[in-house]
């Protein structure tokens, strides 16, 4: 693909078109169960950065900033918010299934927890970008569709 995303005699509509169809897809292998840290989130975000600058043909020694790159390019991030929707759909349709896969998503199984610093929860990480408050707010707004829908989609609107 580098030679489709690198060439300059194909626009860089079509180019970034090709970036979401063919790169993307396989960069979001299952985020669905990720959980995204800030750790994870910068390294998601340099990644889409390296391919918009592959695909400039700009250098990394070169003093462009990100958003420089970003205008060139004639987009934004998306990347982070376009797991985050996937995530979330994919959430509200396991907590309306109320099987197995709602128990474990949620965490309440029974049993020990390990010691040390507890692992970040997927629903703590979609009620804080969904700002949900508290993580059984965003539980119960999945039990109705519409409401759950409408929070996604205002969530995507702000680009968080």
């Amino acid at each position: 693909m580098k030679t489709v995303l690198t060439n300059k005699n194909i626009s860089i509509r079509t180019r970034r078109r090709a970036l979401e169809c063919y790169i993307e897809p396989i960069l979001m292998y299952r985020c669905e169960a990720w959980t995204i840290s800030k750790q994870t989130q910068k390294k998601l975000e340099a990644t889409e950065m390296w391919f918009l600058r592959r695909m400039l043909r700009i250098s990394w020694t070169a003093k462009k900033t990100n958003d420089t790159v970003l205008e060139e390019a004639h987009t934004t991030r998306l990347l982070i918010s376009k797991i985050r929707k996937r995530q979330a759909t994919f959430f509200g349709h396991v907590m309306r299934r109320e099987k197995l896969e709602n128990l474990v998503t949620t965490g309440m199984l029974e049993g020990k927890r390990s010691r040390g610093k507890q692992r970040e929860k997927l629903i703590e990480g979609l009620a804080d970008w969904l700002k949900a408050g508290k993580s059984l707010e965003a539980i119960e707004a999945t039990k109705d569709r519409k409401k759950w829908r409408t929070m996604i989609a205002n969530a995507v609107k702000q680009g968080t």
